[in-house]
């Protein structure tokens, strides 16, 4: 464990006397950048491997230096290195226990390098890593959704617009619904990942540096595509980070969707799906109560996904070239808001692959044959009666039907007849939901084989066996 520093604290520019402790408080970074120390190491054995290799710094030393970063790497993930608000931040952190292990050795490491292209570095690689465990996690997610979709292919209930019943689906064209959400969320992060996989190591401060770099022998030894343009955009662009949160504040607002519907369906009005008690809570003032907390978890990260974007954005809006101090503070958001996706999309996946949906309660939702009204104005439009002309007559059906206290499909034929001459008796076979599903399989409809072939394709994509 390294010992708690009792020096002046390490100053970034030559400037008299001590910094007030009041600007050491405001400025202290580390409780925050203090999780990109697996990244800033790898940085700095990059960067260091290279400036060997160039020359700069003997190979020995490099050698030397590589290895004790590993050692502080490992300090890092078992909790050794103590916190120091008088080193600020996670690169002094490192710095200076690099050098309590190689002595002067240490002081090689920083050549032909800022802090304002580590940090920059360091963000673009926990960009990356954070695009990969978030899409992973959205993946589990999906499966989850695909193993229910299969299940419950031929289980109907009401689909809803305005959160009333409205038309007969499929719990699985349902719950496709959501990985069609969260198949567009995995584009995007891997957009995100594509732009952020480059280096801006080798910018400097803001002008680059004399030394005699390869920065693309950086870039390749931590597997990114290529370097950065422009010295001056490099160092202040937080471009990935704000896109990065996008990406996140929109998933966490389809998980919020999902989320919403877990609560719904759970509560008695619905009943149509009963969590696994390993997803719900009690309360603690009624036995009787089983809580969804998992969906209503999901719906509160998305409030927090959406004040992260917002902050960034709020922090770079008005920013000069090139690095600015602000960018400090762009730290809590980008750092914790993938972690935040991808712990809630596990929940979700969990609660989605152990939940129990009930296709009884489901079915007896669709009602009446009212969700169904529609297939009726439709069978006029096919017998060549224009489509207001035949929902006018369907509206006269269900106020016919409300008056005469029966529902819609209990209508008979003679007072279909009654009410537009091209109804005939075979338009009671429009009240057959699983009829009306079986005539929908025009491709992205609800029709079961349509249904069946996204399942398949889906089911290709994220690897699931049969």
């Amino acid at each position: 464990m390294t010992r708690k520093n009792k020096a002046k604290p390490v100053s970034r520019a030559a400037l008299s006397g001590e910094a007030d402790p009041r600007l050491v408080a405001l400025s202290v970074s580390i409780q925050d950048d203090g999780a990109l120390h697996a990244e800033d190491i790898r940085g700095s054995q990059a960067h260091v491997t290279m400036l060997a290799k160039q020359g700069i710094v003997p190979a020995a030393v490099a050698r030397r230096l590589v290895k004790a970063l590993d050692r502080v790497r490992d300090e890092f993930a078992a909790g050794k290195i103590r916190f120091d608000p008088a080193l600020e931040d996670v690169h002094t952190h490192v710095e200076r226990r690099l050098g309590e292990l190689t002595g002067k050795d240490a002081g090689y490491l920083h050549a032909g390098r800022s802090r304002n292209d580590q940090v920059a570095l360091d963000e673009r690689l926990f960009i990356v890593g954070a695009c990969d465990r978030t899409d992973a996690a959205l993946g589990r997610l999906q499966r989850a959704l695909c193993l229910q979709g299969r299940r419950h292919q031929r289980t109907i209930l009401p689909g809803y617009t305005h959160l009333q019943r409205a038309q007969p689906v499929s719990l699985a064209h349902h719950l496709l619904a959501h990985v069609e959400m969260l198949g567009r969320d995995r584009q995007r992060l891997a957009e995100v990942r594509a732009r952020a996989a480059v280096s801006p190591l080798g910018s400097g401060a803001l002008a680059a540096t004399t030394l005699k770099l390869d920065r693309e022998a950086v870039a390749k030894a931590l597997g990114l595509a290529g370097v950065t343009r422009n010295s001056l955009d490099a160092v202040s662009d937080r471009d990935s980070a704000i896109e990065l949160l996008f990406a996140v504040a929109l998933s966490a607002v389809h998980l919020s969707r999902l989320g919403e519907e877990i609560v719904l369906w759970t509560t008695r009005e619905f009943g149509f799906m009963t969590l696994d008690d390993a997803f719900a809570t009690g309360s603690s003032l009624m036995p009787q109560k089983k809580n969804p907390d998992v969906g209503e978890l999901a719906r509160g990260r998305a409030g927090r996904a959406i004040g992260d974007l917002v902050a960034l954005l709020s922090i770079v809006k008005n920013l000069p070239l090139s690095y600015n101090r602000d960018l400090q503070e762009d730290k809590r958001p980008l750092l914790s808001g993938p972690e935040a996706l991808a712990l809630t999309a596990d929940a979700l996946a969990g609660a989605v692959e152990t939940a129990t949906f009930h296709a009884g309660r489901m079915e007896e939702a669709l009602g009446g044959g009212e969700a169904l009204a529609t297939d009726a104005a439709e069978y006029l439009v096919e017998r060549g009666v224009p489509f207001r002309e035949a929902h006018e007559a369907v509206g006269a059906a269900a106020k016919l039907a409300a008056r005469l206290g029966k529902p819609l499909a209990a209508l008979d034929a003679a007072e279909w007849r009654s009410l537009h001459r091209r109804f005939d008796a075979d338009v009671l076979r429009c009240f057959d939901a699983r009829r009306s599903l079986s005539r929908r399989e025009l491709p992205g409809g609800p029709g079961p084989k349509a249904v069946a072939g996204e399942l398949r394709r889906w089911e290709r994509s994220l690897g699931i066996r049969r």
